[in-house]
């Protein structure tokens, strides 16, 4: 089975597919300067353009894992990605508060899903 790497860079990929799943890196904002809400609507977009290369969408999610540096930004967060998750199709999920390489950003978001 062949392996594709999608938008690879020094360190990693940001997206690699293998067989019928897709596995993301852990995606940040890039403009650290919004607040909670802003830095997930910008890492959600980024995730749903990652999958769209690879053959995938937002509603063939199987997992995702959310660090965010205070855990009392998971409210406002949630809003956000409620509105933007398939409620039909819910992944398993994790949230946990967690120490960021940059210290800027707010949330960072890693999902595998199936194609």
């Amino acid at each position: 089975m062949a392996i594709i790497r999608h938008d690879p860079g020094p360190l990693l990929s940001l997206a690699v597919e293998h067989g019928d799943t897709v596995y993301l890196a852990g995606i940040v904002a890039k403009n650290v300067k919004n607040d909670i809400k802003g830095q997930t609507e910008e890492v959600l977009a980024e995730i749903d353009r990652l999958l769209a290369k690879a053959g995938s969408s937002k509603s063939k999610i199987l997992q995702a894992t959310i660090w965010v540096t205070d855990i009392r930004n998971r409210g406002p967060m949630n809003e956000v990605w409620t509105k933007w998750v398939d409620p039909k199709n819910l992944p398993g999920r994790a949230c946990i508060e967690a120490k960021l390489a940059d210290p800027a950003a707010l949330v960072e978001i890693m999902v595998t899903a199936s194609k």
